[in-house]
């Protein structure tokens, strides 16, 4: 067994295992983070697409945190250091050493925006993905070492198609999920469960701001136009049923909620459209 296979060994057995330190900063971290949200929703996308598409046999799971390490960033393999980069015992152990045993690198801090799942998609695009097993969890505190250049990632080749319209959205799911970007308001987000969510029902509603998701289909027992969505809230996923005929509009002047005219709970929306060939 070669160095690069001790390597995927050593990730594959420690999955969603990490330092202590980096535990405790992944309870202590907010509900919400952009970025590691987009990640998630595009490896689902991608991770559906390829199968419906019969690239792969059985659902993958990709790497989201790989996402969040590369995306949005210049391609700057041309200043990494070939000696810091070569797969060797010794620049594995000098790597623990300075980042894991004694200091914790917070890359969290290191980006300037937030991440999009069109950034997301094509970074995967342009660099491939490795699979999940092989890379870092999601929300991990620890800068990736250079040598991570020799895990091997899977090529995707496709580009990232966008509509505005509910129509267009609807027309591209009936080959394959579509991301979008959510609506929130609380409370009636936390208390939707079975039912219908429709946005804002009274003077006590507040906005929580847009999130990242993924529409998987329509629900057709409903006599309302309902689709099924999957998203991450509070630090769970889950499935809910959003309203696609409720419309909205901000009236009290949150400059927070950037909803200056009416518009549906459901926005932006994409799919990675995959080249089979």
């Amino acid at each position: 067994m070669n160095m690069n296979q001790l390597l995927m060994q050593s990730m594959a057995e420690t999955r969603g295992l990490c330092h202590p330190d980096c535990v405790k900063a992944s309870k202590e971290q907010e509900d919400y983070d952009a970025s590691q949200h987009a990640a998630m929703v595009a490896v689902n996308l991608i991770s559906s697409a390829r199968v419906i598409f019969n690239l792969d046999a059985v659902r993958t799971e990709y790497s989201a945190q790989y996402l969040v390490d590369n995306a949005g960033k210049e391609d700057d393999e041309g200043e990494i250091d070939q000696q810091s980069s070569q797969l060797t015992f010794e620049n594995i152990l000098q790597y623990m050493v300075e980042n894991v045993w004694n200091k914790r690198e917070d890359v969290q801090g290191e980006r300037e925006q937030h991440l999009t799942v069109k950034d997301c998609l094509e970074c995967a695009f342009k660099n491939g993905l490795p699979r999940r097993e092989h890379w870092s969890h999601v929300g991990c505190t620890f800068k990736a070492p250079p040598f991570t250049c020799h895990i091997p990632r899977v090529p995707m080749k496709g580009e990232v198609i966008e509509t505005k319209t509910v129509d267009e959205a609807m027309k591209l799911l009936m080959k394959q999920p579509v991301g979008a970007r959510l609506h929130l308001f609380s409370p009636e987000i936390d208390r939707v469960r079975e039912g219908i969510y429709d946005g804002p029902s009274s003077n006590g509603s507040s906005y929580v701001g847009l999130r990242d998701a993924m529409i998987v289909a329509v629900d057709k027992s409903e006599e309302k136009f309902v689709v099924k969505v999957q998203i991450c809230y509070k630090k769970k996923t889950s499935i809910v049923k959003v309203c696609m005929r409720r419309m909205f509009v901000q009236l009290d002047g949150d400059e927070e909620s950037q909803v200056k005219e009416p518009t549906g709970l459901l926005v932006d929306f994409c799919i990675p459209r995959l080249s089979v060939n």
